[in-house]
């Protein structure tokens, strides 16, 4: 069992050392660290790499040192990756910094809509049911563009609205399906998310009847618990592990650990 998504303190997570240590104690084989990362130059994401410091792009050779020295003391594969905000607009940037970078496997994630973050409900409370379709639809259309795009690995929680009240349970069989045919002609492959499986709302990503949809399209998939602090690993990659032997999954690894 690897894990291939988590966070440390260089986006929104803890200390590198304590998250290697906790996947060792849960018996992973393997950890990523796929820390947030924005490269657009526009007013807004800049405005918000400056508040909450996801500077990955700025500080990716120093974690990348301590990394090195991680993988001299602990006895598992420790991975050197990132988790890309995705949108159309900087795509170019998007690659050229990947390139630059070169690390084990890239991650690409859709947040926001027309400037709102899919995960702040508040964002949709006020508005019309046409209105919170259009961002369901919107959503898609960014996600299907990401997989297009072939910058990524994986694509993170590809339905991270279904985390959110009042978009959850707009998205349509037909939405899963643009998305299926998407993965099928790319090397990009989704992940089964823990993130939100052990909290109240039980959400995993993809959901039900969208993972129904992805093995009618035989669309592989991997796994990422995306912790954020050690005493989520534990509990979450047992979740993982329990979750892929009922559903008779068998994970891939990212493609780019395949290179």
């Amino acid at each position: 069992m690897r894990d291939f998504h988590v966070h440390s303190n260089y986006s929104d997570g803890d200390f590198l050392r304590g998250m290697v240590r906790a996947a060792e104690a849960a018996g992973l084989e393997g950890v990523g660290f796929s820390d947030h990362c924005n490269v657009a130059s526009r007013e807004r994401p800049a405005s918000m790499r400056s508040v909450y410091g996801f500077n990955l792009d700025l500080t990716y050779e120093r974690r990348r040192r301590g990394i090195e020295r991680l993988r001299e003391d602990f006895d598992l594969e420790i991975y050197d990756a990132v988790e890309m905000d995705y949108d159309p607009r900087d795509e170019a940037a998007i690659g050229a910094f990947l390139a630059e970078a070169d690390f084990d496997y890239a991650i690409g994630s859709v947040h926001d809509v027309d400037g709102n973050n899919v995960q702040v409900a508040s964002h949709f409370a006020e508005m019309t049911d046409a209105e919170r379709d259009a961002v369901v639809d919107g959503y898609f259309d960014r996600l299907v563009a990401l997989v297009e795009s072939e910058l990524f690995d994986i694509a993170a929680h590809v339905d991270l609205l279904e985390r959110t009240p009042p978009l959850r349970g707009r998205a349509t069989a037909e939405h899963y399906r643009r998305v299926a045919r998407a993965f099928t002609d790319s090397r990009t492959v989704p992940e089964i998310n823990a993130g939100r499986a052990l909290t109240d709302a039980e959400v995993v990503h993809p959901s039900a009847p969208f993972l129904t949809v992805l093995r009618e399209h035989d669309v592989a998939v991997t796994v990422g618990t995306d912790s954020h602090h050690p005493d989520e690993i534990p509990d979450r990659a047992g979740f993982l592990a329990e979750f892929v032997a009922e559903t008779g999954l068998e994970p891939v690894v990212p493609d780019g650990l395949e290179r």
